[in-house]
This record gives structure tokens, C-alpha cells and sequence, in this order.
């Protein structure tokens, strides 16, 4: 433990302010497969079941209409915000096991979503990008299992 007393343990919620709500709910429950904890047609604000999280506290992605006030004093604004290079949102990345990311190349294919495959051989992770309705990178990132932390590479393939 540090002098703070504390130590983070877990992303508890990603909040985002939506241009769309509409469309952001439908493209993480259709598409991204996330499951809502509220009445995802209130309006509002609808919550999303990313993982079990830390201590009873299910992780969660909020979608709020952008023009709303709410929690932790949070600003609602007129105008909608910025998403993209304009953000200050770089991307979301929501993790998955590693031999579920052909599934999900091949779901976004037969969806006829525009995406991306990279590598990071630095980590050994590979991330899936799209975009959201409001513009937003969204990353479904897992981790190879054959990395090998102490080389920070993957190990050359046996027999070939």
C-alpha cells in the first residue's frame, strides 16, 4: 500500500455522453452483445453488463443522452459532444478471450462493419477495432496466450 491509503483495483464504469443514445444502445447490445441493466428504451440513461467486476460492483458502459445532468455533479450540455480527433475519448477496449476474436472478425464481416486487426507485440495483444454510432473507437482486445512476458515476444512456431 502507498502513503495514499489506497489502491485501485478495477474500471468500475466507462460513461459516455451520446449524440445517438438510441443508436449507441442498440450497436452495444446488438453488435458488441452487451446486456442492460435498465429499461434500455427510457430515454435517459441506460446501463450495460460489461463483466462482474470488483467487489460487487458489476462493470458497467453508461450511455447518457449527452444533455443530461447527473451523477457526481456532471454537466449536462446543449450542444452534442465531440467524438473522434476532436475527443478527448481515444477508444474503449473491452476484453475477450483470445480464440473468440476470429468469431468476432467474422460477426462484424456478415454485419458488413468496417474494422481493423492490429498487433501489439510489445504486450502480445490483438485488438479488433470498429466504431460506434457516435463515432467512437471500440477495441475488443485479448491477450495471446503463447506471449511470453520475459522475451516481450511471441516464441518463433516449433516444427516448420
Amino acid at each position: 500500500m502507498s502513503q495514499r491509503g489506497f489502491i485501485v483495483r478495477a474500471l468500475g464504469e466507462i460513461a459516455i455522453r451520446c449524440i445517438d443514445l438510441e443508436g449507441m444502445v442498440a450497436f452495444y447490445r446488438d453488435v458488441i452483445g452487451l446486456e442492460p441493466f435498465n429499461d434500455p428504451d427510457n430515454g435517459r440513461i441506460v446501463f450495460l453488463r460489461i463483466s462482474e467486476g470488483f467487489d460487487g460492483h458489476t462493470a458497467v458502459l453508461a450511455l447518457f443522452r449527452h444533455d443530461i445532468e447527473d451523477a457526481g455533479r456532471t454537466r449536462g450540455g446543449k450542444l452534442p459532444p465531440r467524438t473522434g480527433p476532436g475527443s478527448s475519448l481515444h477508444h474503449i477496449a473491452l476484453s475477450l478471450p483470445w480464440d473468440e476474436q476470429d468469431a468476432v472478425i467474422a460477426w462484424y464481416e456478415k454485419l458488413g462493419r468496417d474494422h481493423s486487426v492490429e498487433t501489439f507485440d510489445w504486450v502480445g495483444w490483438r485488438g479488433v477495432f470498429t466504431f460506434d454510432p457516435d463515432g467512437n473507437t471500440v477495441e475488443l482486445v485479448a491477450k495471446d496466450p503463447r506471449w511470453v512476458a520475459s522475451s516481450g515476444a511471441m516464441p518463433e512456431p516449433q516444427g516448420q
